[in-house]
Protein backbone atom coordinates (compact mmCIF):
# COMPACT_ATOMS: atom_id res chain seq x y z
CA UNK A 1 0.00 0.00 0.00
CA UNK A 2 1.44 3.42 -0.93
CA UNK A 3 2.52 5.63 1.69
CA UNK A 4 -0.03 8.73 0.82
CA UNK A 5 -3.07 5.99 1.12
CA UNK A 6 -1.73 4.60 4.65
CA UNK A 7 -1.96 8.47 5.42
CA UNK A 8 -5.34 8.93 4.65
CA UNK A 9 -6.65 5.58 5.68
CA UNK A 10 -4.93 6.26 9.30
CA UNK A 11 -7.41 8.89 10.01
CA UNK A 12 -10.49 7.00 9.29
CA UNK A 13 -10.64 3.93 11.56
CA UNK A 14 -13.62 2.15 10.23
CA UNK A 15 -12.33 1.93 6.52
CA UNK A 16 -8.61 0.77 8.51
CA UNK A 17 -10.89 -1.99 10.30
CA UNK A 18 -12.62 -2.95 6.55
CA UNK A 19 -8.80 -3.41 5.29
CA UNK A 20 -7.48 -5.53 7.75
CA UNK A 21 -10.90 -8.10 7.94
CA UNK A 22 -10.87 -8.25 4.06
CA UNK A 23 -7.31 -9.02 4.53
CA UNK A 24 -8.02 -12.07 6.85
CA UNK A 25 -10.87 -12.87 5.12
CA UNK A 26 -8.67 -13.21 1.66
CA UNK A 27 -5.72 -15.63 3.40
CA UNK A 28 -8.44 -18.21 5.05
CA UNK A 29 -8.89 -21.08 3.00
CA UNK A 30 -10.80 -23.75 3.64
CA UNK A 31 -9.48 -27.53 4.48
CA UNK A 32 -9.28 -29.29 1.33
CA UNK A 33 -11.36 -32.31 3.17
CA UNK A 34 -14.47 -29.81 4.28
CA UNK A 35 -17.29 -30.27 1.63
CA UNK A 36 -21.41 -29.73 1.88
CA UNK A 37 -23.30 -32.36 1.06
CA UNK A 38 -26.97 -32.45 -0.10
CA UNK A 39 -29.57 -34.24 2.37
CA UNK A 40 -29.12 -37.58 0.90
CA UNK A 41 -32.70 -38.64 -0.51
CA UNK A 42 -34.18 -42.21 0.77
CA UNK A 43 -33.09 -45.12 -0.84
CA UNK A 44 -36.26 -47.07 -3.33
CA UNK A 45 -36.40 -50.60 -3.75
CA UNK A 46 -37.74 -52.17 -6.72
CA UNK A 47 -39.85 -55.36 -6.85
CA UNK A 48 -39.75 -56.68 -10.50
CA UNK A 49 -40.51 -60.12 -11.99
CA UNK A 50 -37.10 -62.12 -13.07
CA UNK A 51 -37.38 -62.07 -16.78
CA UNK A 52 -34.96 -60.40 -19.40
CA UNK A 53 -37.77 -58.02 -20.28
CA UNK A 54 -38.66 -57.05 -16.88
CA UNK A 55 -35.40 -56.44 -15.48
CA UNK A 56 -34.72 -54.31 -18.55
CA UNK A 57 -37.45 -51.92 -17.22
CA UNK A 58 -37.16 -52.13 -14.11
CA UNK A 59 -33.74 -51.03 -14.72
CA UNK A 60 -34.44 -48.41 -16.54
CA UNK A 61 -36.19 -46.59 -13.76
CA UNK A 62 -33.64 -47.73 -11.85
CA UNK A 63 -31.42 -45.32 -14.04
CA UNK A 64 -33.63 -42.88 -13.91
CA UNK A 65 -34.26 -42.01 -10.08
CA UNK A 66 -30.54 -42.71 -9.52
CA UNK A 67 -30.01 -39.35 -12.22
CA UNK A 68 -32.32 -37.45 -9.71
CA UNK A 69 -30.04 -38.76 -6.60
CA UNK A 70 -31.74 -41.65 -5.27
CA UNK A 71 -30.49 -44.83 -4.15
CA UNK A 72 -31.80 -47.93 -5.67
CA UNK A 73 -31.87 -51.33 -5.75
CA UNK A 74 -33.60 -54.27 -7.07
CA UNK A 75 -35.37 -56.98 -5.96
CA UNK A 76 -36.20 -59.75 -8.22
CA UNK A 77 -39.09 -62.35 -7.62
CA UNK A 78 -41.23 -64.95 -9.93
CA UNK A 79 -44.53 -64.46 -10.22
CA UNK A 80 -47.33 -67.15 -10.73
CA UNK A 81 -47.88 -66.14 -14.14
CA UNK A 82 -44.46 -66.92 -14.87
CA UNK A 83 -44.46 -70.30 -13.42
CA UNK A 84 -47.32 -71.56 -14.65
CA UNK A 85 -47.02 -72.33 -18.91
CA UNK A 86 -48.86 -75.22 -19.82
CA UNK A 87 -52.30 -73.67 -19.51
CA UNK A 88 -53.25 -70.07 -21.21
CA UNK A 89 -53.84 -66.78 -18.68
CA UNK A 90 -57.48 -66.55 -19.33
CA UNK A 91 -57.95 -70.39 -17.81
CA UNK A 92 -55.71 -69.33 -14.60
CA UNK A 93 -56.46 -66.22 -13.48
CA UNK A 94 -55.30 -63.36 -15.99
CA UNK A 95 -52.74 -61.29 -15.99
CA UNK A 96 -53.05 -60.57 -12.43
CA UNK A 97 -50.94 -63.58 -12.08
CA UNK A 98 -48.07 -61.25 -13.21
CA UNK A 99 -48.27 -58.45 -10.31
CA UNK A 100 -49.89 -60.28 -7.47
CA UNK A 101 -46.29 -61.34 -5.98
CA UNK A 102 -45.12 -57.43 -6.12
CA UNK A 103 -47.79 -56.56 -4.71
CA UNK A 104 -47.49 -58.47 -1.55
CA UNK A 105 -43.78 -57.35 -1.48
CA UNK A 106 -44.64 -53.71 -1.35
CA UNK A 107 -47.48 -55.00 0.96
CA UNK A 108 -44.81 -56.03 3.25
CA UNK A 109 -42.45 -53.72 2.75
CA UNK A 110 -39.51 -55.47 0.79
CA UNK A 111 -40.37 -53.16 -1.90
CA UNK A 112 -41.35 -49.43 -2.47
CA UNK A 113 -42.85 -49.45 -5.93
CA UNK A 114 -43.13 -51.78 -8.68
CA UNK A 115 -42.98 -51.62 -12.55
CA UNK A 116 -45.17 -53.24 -15.34
CA UNK A 117 -46.13 -52.85 -18.40
CA UNK A 118 -49.12 -51.23 -18.32
CA UNK A 119 -50.81 -54.25 -20.05
CA UNK A 120 -50.36 -56.95 -17.63
CA UNK A 121 -51.93 -54.81 -15.24
CA UNK A 122 -55.36 -55.36 -13.91
CA UNK A 123 -57.64 -52.37 -14.60
CA UNK A 124 -58.72 -52.41 -10.86
CA UNK A 125 -56.27 -52.29 -8.21
CA UNK A 126 -56.78 -54.08 -4.95
CA UNK A 127 -57.51 -51.88 -2.23
CA UNK A 128 -54.66 -49.62 -0.82
CA UNK A 129 -52.37 -49.93 -4.30
CA UNK A 130 -52.06 -46.76 -6.83
CA UNK A 131 -50.78 -46.56 -9.50
CA UNK A 132 -48.35 -43.35 -9.10
CA UNK A 133 -46.94 -42.83 -12.50
CA UNK A 134 -47.48 -43.76 -16.62
CA UNK A 135 -44.28 -43.57 -18.50
CA UNK A 136 -43.56 -42.65 -22.04
CA UNK A 137 -44.84 -44.87 -24.33
CA UNK A 138 -43.25 -47.14 -26.42
CA UNK A 139 -44.21 -48.41 -30.05
CA UNK A 140 -47.54 -50.06 -29.04
CA UNK A 141 -48.23 -51.97 -31.88
CA UNK A 142 -47.85 -55.78 -32.95
CA UNK A 143 -45.34 -57.07 -34.51
CA UNK A 144 -45.19 -59.85 -36.78
CA UNK A 145 -42.02 -62.40 -36.38
CA UNK A 146 -40.87 -65.14 -38.55
CA UNK A 147 -37.66 -66.95 -39.43
CA UNK A 148 -39.17 -67.79 -43.21
CA UNK A 149 -42.19 -65.38 -44.16
CA UNK A 150 -41.96 -61.77 -44.52
CA UNK A 151 -45.42 -61.07 -43.37
CA UNK A 152 -48.60 -62.20 -42.65
CA UNK A 153 -49.97 -62.56 -46.45
CA UNK A 154 -47.36 -64.59 -47.37
CA UNK A 155 -48.23 -67.29 -44.46
CA UNK A 156 -49.43 -70.69 -46.40
CA UNK A 157 -53.05 -72.14 -45.82
CA UNK A 158 -53.00 -73.97 -42.30
CA UNK A 159 -49.93 -72.47 -41.05
CA UNK A 160 -49.30 -72.47 -37.69
CA UNK A 161 -49.19 -69.47 -35.72
CA UNK A 162 -48.57 -68.45 -32.09
CA UNK A 163 -49.64 -66.14 -29.91
CA UNK A 164 -50.58 -65.86 -25.70
CA UNK A 165 -53.62 -63.20 -26.48
CA UNK A 166 -57.26 -63.83 -27.22
CA UNK A 167 -57.11 -60.50 -28.48
CA UNK A 168 -54.61 -61.17 -31.07
CA UNK A 169 -56.48 -64.57 -31.48
CA UNK A 170 -59.71 -63.02 -32.61
CA UNK A 171 -57.68 -60.10 -34.87
CA UNK A 172 -56.07 -63.02 -36.70
CA UNK A 173 -58.82 -64.94 -37.42
CA UNK A 174 -60.39 -61.70 -38.87
CA UNK A 175 -57.35 -61.09 -41.08
CA UNK A 176 -56.55 -64.79 -41.87
CA UNK A 177 -59.28 -66.82 -40.96
CA UNK A 178 -56.96 -70.10 -42.69
CA UNK A 179 -54.44 -69.86 -40.45
CA UNK A 180 -54.39 -72.22 -37.42
CA UNK A 181 -53.93 -70.29 -34.26
CA UNK A 182 -52.51 -72.09 -31.24
CA UNK A 183 -51.34 -70.87 -27.71
CA UNK A 184 -48.12 -69.56 -27.08
CA UNK A 185 -46.77 -68.89 -23.64
CA UNK A 186 -43.27 -68.01 -21.57
CA UNK A 187 -41.17 -64.60 -21.84
CA UNK A 188 -40.12 -62.95 -24.82
CA UNK A 189 -36.79 -65.14 -24.91
CA UNK A 190 -39.17 -68.57 -24.38
CA UNK A 191 -41.65 -67.89 -27.14
CA UNK A 192 -38.84 -66.78 -29.68
CA UNK A 193 -36.75 -69.83 -29.13
CA UNK A 194 -40.19 -71.96 -29.24
CA UNK A 195 -40.54 -70.21 -32.87
CA UNK A 196 -36.78 -70.92 -33.78
CA UNK A 197 -37.61 -74.69 -32.76
CA UNK A 198 -40.03 -74.65 -35.25
CA UNK A 199 -42.72 -75.02 -33.27
CA UNK A 200 -44.64 -72.16 -35.32
CA UNK A 201 -44.42 -70.76 -38.57
CA UNK A 202 -44.49 -66.84 -37.09
CA UNK A 203 -45.63 -65.51 -34.19
CA UNK A 204 -47.42 -62.10 -33.38
CA UNK A 205 -45.22 -60.26 -30.13
CA UNK A 206 -45.46 -56.71 -29.24
CA UNK A 207 -42.97 -54.59 -30.88
CA UNK A 208 -42.41 -52.53 -27.70
CA UNK A 209 -40.54 -55.64 -25.84
CA UNK A 210 -39.03 -56.53 -28.99
CA UNK A 211 -37.45 -53.17 -29.17
CA UNK A 212 -36.51 -52.32 -25.97
CA UNK A 213 -34.33 -55.30 -25.82
CA UNK A 214 -32.67 -54.39 -29.58
CA UNK A 215 -34.20 -57.21 -31.00
CA UNK A 216 -35.63 -55.02 -33.90
CA UNK A 217 -34.46 -57.76 -36.51
CA UNK A 218 -36.76 -60.32 -35.49
CA UNK A 219 -39.56 -58.13 -36.36
CA UNK A 220 -40.52 -58.88 -40.38
CA UNK A 221 -43.51 -56.21 -39.87
CA UNK A 222 -45.38 -53.78 -37.99
CA UNK A 223 -49.43 -54.47 -38.08
CA UNK A 224 -51.24 -51.23 -38.60
CA UNK A 225 -53.87 -50.85 -36.02
CA UNK A 226 -56.86 -51.37 -38.94
CA UNK A 227 -55.35 -54.58 -39.00
CA UNK A 228 -54.03 -55.52 -35.37
CA UNK A 229 -55.46 -53.07 -32.67
CA UNK A 230 -53.18 -53.12 -29.89
CA UNK A 231 -54.30 -53.69 -26.45
CA UNK A 232 -55.41 -51.19 -23.89
CA UNK A 233 -51.68 -50.05 -21.98
CA UNK A 234 -49.66 -51.75 -24.66
CA UNK A 235 -46.14 -50.21 -24.81
CA UNK A 236 -46.27 -48.31 -21.77
CA UNK A 237 -44.67 -48.32 -18.35
CA UNK A 238 -46.68 -47.69 -14.83
CA UNK A 239 -45.27 -47.73 -11.92
CA UNK A 240 -47.37 -48.83 -8.70
CA UNK A 241 -46.97 -48.15 -5.19
CA UNK A 242 -49.01 -48.61 -1.31
CA UNK A 243 -51.65 -45.84 -2.08
CA UNK A 244 -50.74 -44.32 1.37
CA UNK A 245 -46.56 -43.99 0.10
CA UNK A 246 -46.74 -39.89 -0.71
CA UNK A 247 -43.49 -39.54 -0.51
CA UNK A 248 -43.28 -42.01 -3.16
CA UNK A 249 -45.81 -40.56 -5.26
CA UNK A 250 -43.94 -37.06 -5.37
CA UNK A 251 -40.86 -38.58 -6.10
CA UNK A 252 -42.22 -40.47 -8.83
CA UNK A 253 -44.23 -37.37 -10.36
CA UNK A 254 -41.15 -36.09 -12.71
CA UNK A 255 -41.03 -39.57 -14.49
CA UNK A 256 -44.63 -39.31 -15.55
CA UNK A 257 -45.21 -38.58 -18.90
CA UNK A 258 -49.16 -37.22 -18.80
CA UNK A 259 -50.02 -37.75 -22.96
CA UNK A 260 -48.98 -41.45 -22.43
CA UNK A 261 -51.40 -41.45 -19.20
CA UNK A 262 -54.30 -39.80 -21.20
CA UNK A 263 -54.30 -42.16 -23.82
CA UNK A 264 -54.12 -45.25 -21.33
CA UNK A 265 -56.54 -43.86 -19.23
CA UNK A 266 -59.43 -43.96 -21.94
CA UNK A 267 -57.99 -47.53 -22.80
CA UNK A 268 -57.96 -48.94 -19.97
CA UNK A 269 -61.21 -47.35 -19.10
CA UNK A 270 -63.00 -49.61 -22.29
CA UNK A 271 -61.22 -52.82 -20.76
CA UNK A 272 -62.74 -51.54 -17.07
CA UNK A 273 -66.22 -51.00 -18.28
CA UNK A 274 -66.44 -54.14 -20.18
CA UNK A 275 -65.13 -56.52 -17.33
CA UNK A 276 -61.86 -56.79 -19.13
CA UNK A 277 -59.72 -59.15 -18.59
CA UNK A 278 -56.72 -61.38 -20.71
CA UNK A 279 -60.21 -63.44 -20.40
CA UNK A 280 -61.84 -61.21 -22.65
CA UNK A 281 -60.61 -60.35 -26.50
CA UNK A 282 -60.61 -56.82 -26.29
CA UNK A 283 -58.68 -53.62 -28.16
CA UNK A 284 -58.47 -50.38 -27.11
CA UNK A 285 -55.88 -48.26 -28.41
CA UNK A 286 -55.90 -43.97 -28.42
CA UNK A 287 -54.10 -41.40 -30.20
CA UNK A 288 -53.49 -37.52 -28.96
CA UNK A 289 -52.94 -34.77 -31.61
CA UNK A 290 -52.69 -31.91 -29.53
CA UNK A 291 -56.06 -31.95 -27.18
CA UNK A 292 -57.74 -34.36 -29.87
CA UNK A 293 -58.06 -37.88 -28.19
CA UNK A 294 -58.81 -40.49 -30.95
CA UNK A 295 -60.14 -44.06 -29.30
CA UNK A 296 -60.68 -47.47 -31.37
CA UNK A 297 -61.57 -49.96 -29.93
CA UNK A 298 -62.58 -53.52 -30.73
CA UNK A 299 -64.24 -56.63 -29.51
CA UNK A 300 -64.29 -60.36 -31.10
CA UNK A 301 -65.51 -63.90 -30.09
CA UNK A 302 -63.12 -66.56 -30.19
CA UNK A 303 -65.49 -69.05 -31.20
CA UNK A 304 -66.32 -66.53 -34.03
CA UNK A 305 -70.31 -66.62 -33.27
CA UNK A 306 -70.83 -62.84 -33.60
CA UNK A 307 -68.62 -60.74 -36.00
CA UNK A 308 -65.87 -58.44 -34.81
CA UNK A 309 -67.29 -55.44 -33.13
CA UNK A 310 -65.50 -52.07 -33.67
CA UNK A 311 -66.24 -48.42 -32.80
CA UNK A 312 -64.23 -45.11 -32.62
CA UNK A 313 -64.42 -41.73 -31.31
CA UNK A 314 -62.94 -38.41 -30.57
CA UNK A 315 -63.18 -35.56 -27.65
CA UNK A 316 -61.05 -32.84 -26.49
CA UNK A 317 -59.01 -34.15 -23.35
CA UNK A 318 -56.92 -32.52 -20.84
CA UNK A 319 -57.35 -34.17 -17.97
CA UNK A 320 -57.70 -38.12 -17.05
CA UNK A 321 -61.26 -37.47 -15.86
CA UNK A 322 -61.86 -36.63 -19.10
CA UNK A 323 -60.05 -39.25 -21.07
CA UNK A 324 -62.02 -41.63 -18.71
CA UNK A 325 -65.22 -40.26 -20.09
CA UNK A 326 -64.13 -40.67 -23.05
CA UNK A 327 -63.39 -44.69 -22.78
CA UNK A 328 -66.66 -44.77 -20.85
CA UNK A 329 -68.57 -43.96 -24.07
CA UNK A 330 -66.63 -46.34 -26.73
CA UNK A 331 -67.84 -49.43 -24.00
CA UNK A 332 -71.14 -48.02 -24.03
CA UNK A 333 -70.82 -47.80 -28.06
CA UNK A 334 -69.37 -52.00 -28.13
CA UNK A 335 -71.63 -52.62 -25.92
CA UNK A 336 -74.48 -51.69 -28.27
CA UNK A 337 -72.76 -52.96 -31.21
CA UNK A 338 -72.87 -57.19 -29.13
CA UNK A 339 -69.79 -57.18 -27.14
CA UNK A 340 -69.59 -58.34 -23.50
Amino acid sequence: MLASETDALSAHPVAVGLVLFLESALSFALPVSMTFQAPSLPPIVIATRESRLALWQAEHVQALLQARGHAVSLLGMTTLGDQILDRSLSKVGGKGLFVKELETALHDGRADIAVHSLKDVPMELPEGFALACVMEREDPHDAFVSPRYASLQDLPTGAVVGTSSLRRQVLLQALRPDLNIQPLRGNLDTRLRKLDEGQYDAIVLAAAGLKRLNLHERIRMIFAPTEMLPAAGQGALGIEVRSDRQDLIAALAPLAHQPTWLRVTAERTVSRCLGGSCSMPLAAHAVLEGQQLRLDAAWGDPEQHTALVRTSASANVSTLAEADALGQAVAAQLRAGGAG
